[in-house]
């Protein structure tokens, strides 16, 4: 495989890891956590609150989803790299 598709699966990996770990702080806690910062905790009991819970939750999946994928690709390509002879 061409060595622009470890670059890129490692620019994925580095951006996808900063989304992850952003979407994870904005989730509800017990204590509220960073969400209620922005307004969650105010319109916790708003009727719309509970629509931008479950899109923060698919969200978070997608970019786990996508983060996973980004270390699959990355450890298959390191695999085919080090059996190919240089």
């Amino acid at each position: 495989m061409p060595m622009w598709f470890a670059y890129t699966m490692i620019a994925l990996l580095i951006i996808t890891s900063v989304l992850l770990t952003l979407l994870i702080l904005l989730h509800r806690g017990k204590g509220g956590g960073l969400s209620s910062m922005f307004g969650g905790g105010v319109s916790s009991s708003l009727a719309g609150s509970s629509v931008a819970e479950k899109n923060l939750d698919r969200y978070t999946v997608l970019v786990g989803i996508v983060w996973f994928a980004c270390i699959v690709g990355l450890g298959l390509w390191l695999k085919l790299a080090m059996k190919s002879p240089a």
